[in-house]
């Protein structure tokens, strides 16, 4: 158990930029503390003490943010970075060396009393906000963007990203896109949409313009009612499209 801890020590001094030391580790990474309450609630659950093992978790959830089920298992070396809002359901598996940030739910997509939540393998990293949904596995030494939905198995080696998940990049060699797990080079949904609109306005006014310049060819005189009610049934759709 001794050796568990200090690996999980460890684990947040090698992939913490920022952390100062042990002593800083101990006292202020609520990730550590999370994954020692989960232990601890881990070994209750084993042991038949149910009810206990919820009140250590839920005493774990409430001094760090970070929600495990006493029942999922967790490996060795797991790091949690910042922690807050990660959710790790029941019959989730997480391997050794795993690391995880901040928003990440591992979830159930099921109501029966089965397997329903993922297995992470070993060297996983999952990045902040992603949403890893169902009782399938996720291959060994693969990443989760930020953001991302995956709701199918992953490979190992893989690279994930979007919504719904999908691979761009596995063994090293390009997929789909050309993107790699930087953090801040993901698609933006907000931004495809903002430029579909502006593809449509630029549209719009192109249209626009072209019923100007057809306008002044429609005859005004000596055709009749029939043909200045056109005209302006015409002026009426320009000036409609403006507005829109």
């Amino acid at each position: 158990m001794f050796d568990t801890l200090r690996r999980d020590i460890q684990a947040a001094k090698e992939r913490d930029p920022a952390c100062r030391g042990t002593l800083e580790v101990l006292l202020c990474y609520p990730g550590i503390h999370a994954l020692w309450f989960h232990r601890l609630a881990h070994r209750c659950w084993g042991a038949g003490f149910l009810l206990l093992a919820r009140f250590v978790s839920h005493l774990g959830r409430f001094f760090t943010g970070i929600e495990i089920h006493p029942a999922a298992t967790i490996g060795p070396g797991v790091f949690i970075d910042h922690g807050m809002g990660v959710v790790i359901g029941e019959t989730a598996e997480v391997g050794e060396n795993v690391t995880i940030y901040q928003g990440v739910t591992l979830g159930g997509t099921s109501l029966e009393r089965v397997k329903r939540h993922p297995t992470i393998h070993r060297n996983v990293v999952i990045g902040s906000g992603a949403k890893i949904l169902g009782p399938f596995t996720v291959g060994e030494n693969s990443r989760i963007g930020s953001g991302s939905v995956v709701v199918k198995e992953v490979p190992p080696n893989s690279v994930v990203v979007g919504i719904p998940g999908r691979i761009t990049h596995r063994d090293g060699r390009k997929v789909e896109q050309k993107i790699d797990l930087n953090m801040t080079d993901l698609p933006d949904p907000v931004a495809r949409t903002l430029q579909s609109l502006a593809e449509r306005v630029a549209e719009l006014e192109r249209t626009i313009e072209e019923l100007r310049r057809l306008l002044p060819t429609v005859p005004l005189s000596g055709a009749g009612d029939r043909s200045r009610h056109q005209a302006g049934e015409l002026e009426g759709i320009v000036q409609s499209a403006s507005q829109d």
